[in-house]
């Protein structure tokens, strides 16, 4: 019953989680659609006075007015909480993967991320909304479960569920997958972006709760967005924040195939010039990222906020300048006067010709690149997919760029922005443009543009972000045409195939720009050369079974380890040992009772068979045993224990280690019986959990493992506790509370081995026990990185 409840309430939680975000999507879209249509009606209206009165320098006043004004509060929300910068994709990453990033899944990260990224995105700069829409939902995900946050700590409820890493990480996983299936309106793209390019550690139950929230978080956005803007409750017309609109020939165009077996050439052409043009987006945004980090980011916070506007300013100023001059008046669509309806639903067909822009153009004609830069980036796509009216290839290829280059200085400044819509954009402007080149000068009339963009743009974004099987379903969620399938698929593919020959990621490259201990999902064939030996640590701090409390303090102080192994020594005199001092004695009864040997458990099994009925078994356990030579002088495994070295100094284990020590005294054999994390031996000191060395260890009290966890995810720091009532000569039995059969290896195991193992079990800490059960190292997430890996390697070649 108890399970079942647990998997109700999770079930219910993965619910709300995707109602959440939905409600987050919809209160940023709803606020981007109201300031961009403010800014867009007021200078709109200014620029068709000023143009017959010639005072464009006013409404160019004006849009910055507007803009720098946005994008000031959307920096000021990043200095409250600096996390919350940037799209949050790598950050949800690197935390899906077992990194804790300090602040990444807190509720004041979320209210400045939704409410930095409505003013980022209204404030005119070449940002989206869906990557921190992804962020978000992995907060709410991650949070909503706790019922309790460190923003509003008087708000606590008494929810016992759920309270280890492992829960969170299926949670945040949840709410990644609904922040996408809430953006893109594809709640199976969701699901496999968060399996694909998110978490690290999954299992086949996940798969339905999280496909379960993304859809949950699609319907309520639908649900909303549909009664809002239409009026039509329970219609579920708008799925997602981004629309691509349904594709569709003109009936009028006989000749018009959405794409045939011939394009599948230009496909993968396109997908090749998009792996280039995303490769070098990567190279230049990099270097960008570096620049920053060498010169903006060690400076007062002051400056990453003027960095910020400068960019906005540019941007504007770019944006009017390349409308008013550079745009060409092009005539308009005969299909916009007469009845046929190109796009097969009437109002994304009203909502793509209401979004022309007639910007210093004469009656019939309208300007075609204000047409695309005085839009919201949403208007501006279905624009490029959907338009019947030509764009100029002059003009496609100027804003191509200025986009490119924009977005690209954009990306990485101080305000919560995303990429996935920039990049569609820029790469439909590509796309259309080689529609327009095969139809102007190859004489392709049976080719249709929107599909051009729709590739263009997969190819473009798939060179940027590198992402294949979640991109290929969003994309074909996003336009309800599931034959779009193969050449998407195939574009993406060749995308990522070319960038990676040049680059990785972008998300990829911010993770490693950042210095985070990111495990990929598998290492070099070369890497086999090294064992776990050879990257482990040798140098450990560890405590004993039985240790004092001024021991566990001085290490917990001195150290930032979060795991530390409990050994005992080996000594060759134990049996003195054991007579002089009563915490030696308990640690040297701990380590006899729990090794275990072959005697002892044919012993236990004996007598076990002594219990049966049968007379038969009894006899025969009883002439087995006869014959049994006794087990103390059998025991090879305590003969091996018990090694023939010159008897230790009598060291307590609260003593450090002293400089006069030699090698060997200094990493001296420790039998390996478990792993303790940080966070319960400050759990212990805590609450006061001890027994005095005139006691006996069963006088400790016991903690059930609700109070051990009742801290989490936020345990008290030693340097915080008040430890002036206990006395620190005082004993602590960690025994009851650590982990006895932790994961393994053998100084002799393949590092592929040890990396799968870490990448499949979701490990932090990896013990190496030789052949006779003593650690000799500890391997963590630092040793397995490309870089400390390489570096292994190199020393391995060396010495050979």
């Amino acid at each position: 019953q108890k399970a079942q409840r647990y998997e109700a309430v999770k079930w219910v939680l993965v619910f709300a989680i995707g109602v959440c975000t939905g409600l987050v999507g919809l209160f940023v879209d709803f606020f981007v659609r109201l300031f961009t249509q403010l800014k867009f009606r007021v200078v709109q209206s200014s620029v068709e006075e000023c143009t017959e009165k010639g005072c464009l320098a006013l409404s160019l006043l004006e849009l910055l007015g507007f803009n720098l004004t946005f994008v000031f509060l959307a920096s000021l929300l990043v200095l409250i909480q600096p996390i919350a910068a940037g799209s949050g994709i790598p950050e949800i990453k690197c935390y899906l993967n077992g990194v804790k990033v300090p602040g990444v899944v807190r509720l004041r990260t979320v209210v400045c991320k939704a409410m930095g990224v409505l003013f980022s995105v209204a404030g005119g700069l070449f940002v989206g909304k869906e990557g921190p829409m992804i962020h978000s939902g992995a907060v709410v995900g991650a949070g909503l479960p706790q019922f309790q946050s460190i923003s509003l700590r008087k708000i606590q409820f008494n929810f016992p569920y759920f309270r280890s890493d492992r829960d969170k990480r299926d949670f945040v996983s949840a709410g990644a997958a609904a922040g996408v299936a809430a953006a893109f309106g594809a709640p199976i793209g969701g699901t496999l972006f968060s399996l694909e390019e998110g978490s690290s550690f999954w299992n086949q139950g996940l798969t339905w709760k999280v496909l379960f929230c993304s859809m949950a978080a699609t319907f309520t956005l639908n649900f909303f967005r549909s009664g809002i803007q239409f009026g039509s409750w329970g219609s579920f017309q708008l799925p997602g924040l981004l629309n691509f609109g349904e594709f569709k020939c003109s009936e009028s165009d006989k000749k018009c195939h959405l794409w045939t077996a011939v394009d599948l050439g230009f496909f993968i052409l396109m997908g090749i010039v998009g792996g280039l043009l995303g490769a070098t987006f990567n190279c230049l945004n990099k270097r960008l990222a570096k620049y920053r980090m060498r010169n903006v980011h060690p400076k007062p916070k002051l400056v990453r906020v003027l960095e910020s506007l400068l960019v906005s300013l540019t941007t504007t100023v770019v944006v009017f300048v390349a409308s008013m001059v550079l745009g060409e008046c092009r005539q308009m669509s005969p299909n916009r006067h007469s009845g046929n309806d190109t796009l097969g639903l009437q109002d994304l067909s009203e909502d793509v010709n209401s979004s022309i822009k007639t910007f210093f153009c004469p009656n019939e004609t309208y300007n075609d690149m204000a047409t695309l830069f005085f839009n919201p980036q949403e208007s501006a796509i279905l624009q490029l997919f959907h338009q019947d009216g030509t764009f100029s290839p002059v003009t496609l290829s100027l804003f191509f760029l200025l986009y490119f280059l924009l977005s690209c200085w954009t990306y990485g400044i101080s305000v919560p922005s995303g990429l996935f819509v920039p990049s569609l954009l820029c790469g439909a402007a590509f796309g259309r443009l080689v529609a327009n080149l095969l139809k102007s000068y190859i004489g392709l009339d049976h080719i249709y543009s929107g599909t051009f963009a729709l590739i263009g743009a997969a190819a473009f974004l798939g060179g940027v972000v590198r992402m294949t099987i979640s991109l290929t379903v969003i994309l074909i969620e996003s336009t309800n045409e599931i034959t779009y399938g193969l050449p998407i698929m195939i574009t993406l593919m060749v995308a990522k195939w070319t960038g990676d020959f040049f680059n990785k990621g972008i998300y990829d490259i911010h993770v490693n720009l950042r210095g985070v201990p990111l495990l990929e999902w598998e290492t070099g064939v070369e890497m086999d050369k090294l064992r776990a030996s050879d990257i482990m640590e040798p140098n450990l701090t560890y405590v004993y079974p039985h240790t004092r409390i001024q021991s566990l303090v001085s290490i917990l102080r001195t150290t930032v380890h979060h795991a530390f192994p409990v050994v005992t020594e080996n000594r060759g005199n134990e049996r003195e040992f054991m007579k002089g001092n009563q915490l030696i004695s308990n640690n040297i009864k701990f380590k006899k009772s729990s090794i275990l040997t072959r005697a002892g458990e044919q012993r236990k099994r004996s007598q076990s068979m002594k219990s049966y009925p049968s007379s038969e078994l009894r006899n025969m356990c009883d002439e087995h045993i006869a014959t049994e030579e006794p087990a103390e002088k059998e025991d090879l495994l305590q003969q091996m224990l018990e090694r023939r070295y010159t008897p230790y100094p009598n060291l307590y284990p609260d003593q450090s280690p002293s400089e006069e020590w030699t090698m060997e005294e200094r990493f001296r054999p420790l039998t390996f019986h478990g792993l303790i994390l940080r966070s319960q031996l400050v759990t212990l000191l805590d609450r006061g959990v001890c027994y005095s060395e005139s006691q006996s260890s069963a006088s400790q009290p016991r903690l059930s493992h609700a109070e051990m966890s009742e801290d989490y995810p936020r345990y008290p720091d030693i340097h915080d506790l008040d430890l002036t009532l206990l006395n620190p000569r005082m004993i602590v039995d960690v025994t009851p509370y650590m982990n006895p059969s932790p994961f393994t290896v053998s100084p002799n195991t393949h590092v592929s081995q040890v990396f799968n193992l870490f990448r499949t079990m979701g490990l932090r800490h990896l013990p190496v026990v030789n052949a006779v059960g003593e650690v000799v190292g500890i391997i963590t997430r630092h040793n397995l990185t490309h870089e400390f890996l390489q570096a292994r390697l190199r020393q391995h070649y060396q010495t050979i």
